[in-house]
C-alpha cells in the first residue's frame, strides 16, 4: 500500500478546510441530497462527501458506510486530493497504490472508486465527491460530466457555507 504524499501546502490547505466551520458538524439535506442522487445514478453501493483533514477523511454526507471517518493514510481520497480532475480507480485489487490497502482487503471492499476534487476559489482542495463499488468498473465521458457537475453542486453550497461563515 502507498500512502498518499502529503501536499507542501498542507497546513494552508487545512486552513481553508477549518475556515469553512464543516468538519464534526450534524448531517445535512443539502448535502445528503447530491451524495445519494451519485449513488442511485451511478448504481454504487457507496457515495460520499469526503473531507481531509490532517489525521482522517471524514464524511460530511455518506451513503452505503456505516462509519463516518477513515485514517487518512489508507483513504483514495488522499490520493484524490492531489489529482487536477478526477481521479479513478478501475479495480484497486490491480493498482499497486491500493492491493493490500486494509479498506480494499477487507470491509468495506473498496474495488472502483472514483474521486471528483473538491477544490475551492482559494485553489485548495479539500476533499473529494466520490463513489465506490465492490467490483471493477470504469467511467464513461458522460458519466465523468455528470460526476463532475454533480461535485460543482457540492462546491456551490461549500463555497455558500463559507460566505455564511464570514458575513
Amino acid at each position: 500500500m502507498l500512502a498518499a504524499p502529503i501536499p507542501d501546502n498542507d497546513a494552508e490547505r487545512l486552513a481553508a478546510l477549518r475556515e469553512l466551520l464543516i468538519l464534526d458538524t450534524p448531517p445535512e439535506q443539502r448535502y445528503d441530497k447530491v451524495v445519494q442522487f451519485a449513488a442511485e445514478e451511478f448504481d454504487m453501493p457507496i457515495a460520499l462527501l469526503s473531507l481531509i483533514d490532517e489525521n482522517r477523511q471524514w464524511f460530511k454526507a455518506n451513503v452505503g458506510m456505516d462509519i463516518c471517518e477513515t485514517a487518512r493514510d489508507i483513504s483514495f481520497c488522499g490520493h484524490a486530493i492531489l489529482q487536477p480532475d478526477i481521479f479513478v480507480i478501475p479495480d484497486a485489487r490491480a493498482d499497486a497504490r491500493f492491493a493490500d490497502n486494509p479498506i480494499v482487503t477487507g470491509e468495506p471492499h473498496v474495488i472502483f472508486y472514483a474521486g471528483a476534487p473538491l477544490r475551492m476559489p482559494s485553489g485548495f482542495t479539500i476533499g473529494t465527491l466520490c463513489i465506490i463499488d465492490h467490483k471493477p468498473r470504469t467511467l464513461d465521458a458522460t458519466e465523468l460530466a455528470i460526476l463532475t457537475t454533480l461535485r460543482d453542486l457540492l462546491l456551490e453550497e461549500l463555497n455558500g457555507s463559507a460566505e455564511a461563515a464570514h458575513a
